[in-house]
């Protein structure tokens, strides 16, 4: 006979920390509502407060291992949304708010814990499938937000070339949109996140030591059609160019860059660089910059070139 009994706080937290990615989206439903009120008490209605439980919610998918006592996981959960709050009333400078949401980068004495690093990839691939759902402006802007280093509003609407309430209007819209999705999509299983992100890595580094050579390999060529787009602030008003020709001007100037970053999904691309400039040269590149690369089919139709603020 089925039990009528909804779980307990303690047997879902027991549950997730299993692994049980349902028993997880379950538990962040059932607590939505106290965490909300505590992200209220503290900032007022508004966006931040919004922000705050969305954030602590996708923290708490990191985390939950961490619970100590499964009985007061929602005092643990209002503690996510409280040291969200105060952060965002203490800073002075926009952060991203997924607290260094690194599933491809597992800490080091996790090693030892097995159990550990398949819930650590099953909750990051979870993430990376709901992501897929949202449409292409609202996962651009959350995985400039929570995946990279470009992590300001004014940074991620110079990426986006769009004002930035438009980037706070398509944040909030995507987290919400991914809440839904992660609830309806805990119980299927997902792809592996580590070797899409691992695949980009590879690309990245084969075509960034091709365009310093001149010459890139045909399998890495073959994802650079002629149709490919440079756009941005690197494009030249009125003229359609080419991504090699900036590869090409590079080359030329004795520039380099080196690979520092990567997130990817099946259609957007973000390779962060670090740069280094030859001594002397006139109008030097910044030091950091990063391609952010829309695909179709695995071919780059468009690529933006974004400089972060230093």
């Amino acid at each position: 006979m089925v039990s009528l009994t909804p779980p307990t706080d303690e047997e879902l937290t027991r549950r997730a920390q299993a692994g049980d990615s349902a028993a997880l989206g379950l538990l962040l439903a059932r607590h939505q509502a106290p965490m909300r009120a505590v992200a209220l008490s503290l900032l007022g209605y508004g966006p931040d407060a919004e922000d705050a439980v969305q954030d602590a919610a996708l923290t708490a998918l990191r985390r939950i291992g961490d619970v100590r006592d499964p009985e007061a996981v929602g005092a643990w959960l209002r503690a996510i949304v409280r040291n969200a709050a105060r952060m965002r009333l203490r800073a002075t400078q926009e952060t991203p708010g997924l607290d260094g949401l690194d599933f491809a980068h597992p800490c080091a004495d996790d090693s030892a814990h097995p159990e550990k690093l398949i819930e650590q990839h099953a909750m990051r691939d979870w993430i990376w499938d709901a992501m897929a759902e949202l449409p292409q402006q609202q996962r651009l802007v959350l995985m400039l937000r929570h995946f990279s280093g470009i992590t300001s509003y004014q940074e991620i609407a110079g990426a986006c070339e769009v004002p930035v309430g438009t980037v706070r209007s398509r944040l909030n819209q995507a987290r919400a949109k991914l809440a839904k999705v992660l609830m309806s999509t805990a119980a299927q299983a997902h792809d592996d996140a580590s070797a899409l992100t691992e695949d980009s890595r590879h690309e990245a580094l084969v075509t960034l030591d091709g365009a310093t050579r001149g010459v890139l390999p045909p399998e890495i060529a073959e994802l650079w059609p002629e149709q490919a787009e440079l756009v941005g602030i690197l494009s030249r008003p009125g003229e359609r160019s080419h991504p090699h020709d900036a590869m090409r001007q590079n080359r030329e100037k004795g520039v380099r860059q080196h690979l520092r970053h990567v997130v990817a999904s099946r259609d957007i691309s973000i390779w962060e660089m670090d740069v280094v400039n030859p001594a002397g040269i006139p109008h030097p590149c910044p030091p950091t910059l990063a391609w952010v690369m829309f695909r179709q089919n695995r071919r780059v139709q468009r690529l933006r070139v974004v400089f972060p603020q230093q």
